[in-house]
């Protein structure tokens, strides 16, 4: 799920505890998402989520009309990304990076907006400009992860070849410009885990040995579960190897990008507030079996529909806070998760 240009971080914070205390291998946090897109929401949005963060996130796609426009990336960095990341590192917050050159609503089809201009990914001149824009981020941001390539095996499954191959070629371009900026930087694509799994349509896309193969730079594999879309009726029913046994297939380290339960009935899905507070409980111990590295739940707070794309519909109840940021169960489960001790890395 990918909604404009979305920029987020968490922070690191102590957990505490004895040698014996229990344990997660795993960093957790959000992104600020606001309810709607108010200015006075993301402060406020941040200070709660910031409580109960360990690292965080910033999410967005390229702003393609203003690099089609000839704008220089490195302004246009300057003039978002990099000043929320400087407001979160402020804070002592680490910085995830995750910058998704294609349609995170519908996979099917490119960007929305490189669709409203008439250009495409397939085009080198549009695939340098996501290069451009990447070394940017890269320089100024300066985050510590970052995934150049969101949900590969649904866009190899779903949308047209030539879609794919063009998320490919930009994808392991931005990644060599990625590089050469920063050596260390540790880079990433995400998977859908659905698809790889076999739950949703699309079998060409089942495993994720292709994407190691189409994409050779990556050093960890970011991971997006939306298990109701597939079909998973209680959270008791995702296996707890869901994630351990795509790591075995391709062995990296795994760290959930974006992800979630809704707390509500959407469509034919059935939910409730409880029974999103009982996967994320689940989740944990998914993660524990599959030795993740990172937990995102990037929608900290619920959204409000009228503010945001067709489409947003099954992701606008994820949030462990409803719209008014008041609580749900959930979020005394997540507390609990993430004041255990973190082992560090």
């Amino acid at each position: 799920m990918r909604v404009g240009l979305i920029v987020a971080t968490l922070a690191v914070m102590s957990c505490g505890g004895g040698d014996d205390a229990p344990s997660r291998t795993y960093v957790m946090g959000f992104s600020p998402i606001p309810a709607r897109f108010d200015p006075s929401l993301v402060g406020r949005t941040l200070d709660m989520w910031a409580l109960r963060a360990d690292a965080g996130i910033v999410l967005q796609e390229p702003p393609w009309a203003e690099l089609l426009a000839g704008q220089d990336p490195e302004a246009l960095v300057r003039a978002n990304p990099l000043g929320i990341a400087e407001l979160f590192r402020a804070k002592g917050l680490r910085i995830i990076g995750s910058i998704d050159p294609t349609n995170g609503l519908d996979r099917r089809s490119e960007s929305g907006a490189l669709v409203a201009a008439g250009r495409s990914l397939s085009e080198p001149a549009v695939r340098d400009l996501y290069r451009r824009y990447v070394g940017a981020f890269v320089r100024l941001v300066r985050p510590e992860r970052l995934t150049v390539a969101s949900e590969t095996n649904l866009v190899r499954a779903t949308a047209p070849a030539a879609v794919y191959a063009a998320v490919v070629a930009a994808a392991n371009a931005a990644a060599a410009e990625a590089r050469a900026q920063d050596p260390a930087l540790q880079l990433m694509i995400t998977i859908q885990v659905e698809v790889a799994n076999g739950r949703l349509p699309g079998g060409a896309g089942a495993g994720i040995t292709r994407d190691r193969t189409d994409f050779p730079f990556v050093q960890a594999l970011g991971l997006s579960s939306f298990p109701t879309l597939a079909g998973f009726g209680e959270p008791e029913e995702l296996p707890l190897d869901y994630y351990a046994r795509l790591a075995a297939e391709v062995p990296l380290p795994v760290l959930v990008i974006e992800g979630g339960w809704p707390s509500v009935n959407v469509g034919g899905v059935q939910s409730s507030p409880e029974e999103q507070r009982r996967y994320i409980e689940r989740h944990a111990a998914i993660l524990d079996a599959a030795h993740a590295e990172g937990w995102f739940q990037l929608t900290f707070t619920d959204l409000d529909p009228a503010g945001f794309p067709a489409g947003i519909g099954p992701f606008a109840n994820l949030g462990l806070v409803d719209v008014s940021l008041q609580s749900k169960p959930a979020l005394a489960s997540w507390d609990a998760v993430f004041h255990r001790r973190l082992q560090r890395r």
